[in-house]
C-alpha cells in the first residue's frame, strides 16, 4: 500500500553509467519547492551527489523550478540540497566512491505516502563502446519484441 508517485527520472544515468545499488534518500526541501514537485516539475539530468569532509551527502544541480504562485520568498532553482542517510549508509558511499572510483548519481524523485525521496545508485562510468553495445544490444531486442526478425 506504499503510494508512490514518481516525479522524475534520470534516464540519462542508465545510459551513462552502469548501476551497481541502489539506496532510497530523503531529501531536504523548503515549501515552495515541494509544490513545485506536487506539479511534476523536476529535472534531474545534470544532477550528482557528492559527500563532504564533515560526511553529509550532498546533491548539486537538482533543477526544480520556481513555483508559479510563489512570493518574493521563492526557492533558488538549483542549489545544493543536503540528502538524509543513516550513517552506516554514508560511510559505505563514501569508501565505495573514493576506493574503488564509482560515482553517485541520482536515478529517481518520487513521493512516498506524502514525503520526497530521492533514489541515488552507486555507478561505474561507461566507456564509449559501452554504451555502442548497449544501443545495439536494445535495439535487437525492440525488433524481436514487434516480430521484425524471422527466425
Amino acid at each position: 500500500m506504499n503510494a508512490v508517485k514518481i516525479i522524475a527520472n534520470n534516464k540519462r544515468a542508465s545510459y551513462d553509467f552502469e548501476i551497481i545499488e541502489k539506496f532510497e534518500t530523503g531529501i531536504v526541501l523548503v515549501g515552495t519547492e515541494v509544490k513545485s514537485l506536487r506539479l511534476g516539475k523536476c529535472s534531474l539530468n545534470e544532477a550528482h551527489i557528492s559527500i563532504d569532509t564533515n560526511g553529509e551527502a550532498w546533491a548539486y544541480n537538482i533543477n526544480i523550478p520556481h513555483y508559479e504562485f510563489g512570493n518574493i520568498n521563492n526557492h533558488e532553482e538549483s542549489r545544493k540540497r543536503k540528502l538524509l542517510l543513516k550513517k552506516k549508509e554514508l560511510t559505505y558511499l563514501q569508501h565505495k566512491a573514493q576506493a574503488q572510483g564509482m560515482t553517485i548519481v541520482p536515478t529517481k524523485i518520487y513521493f512516498k505516502k506524502s514525503i520526497v525521496k530521492l533514489e541515488i545508485a552507486l555507478a561505474k562510468g561507461k566507456k564509449h563502446h559501452d554504451k555502442r553495445a548497449d544501443t545495439a544490444k536494445k535495439d535487437v531486442e525492440k525488433r524481436l519484441r514487434r516480430g521484425l526478425y524471422d527466425e
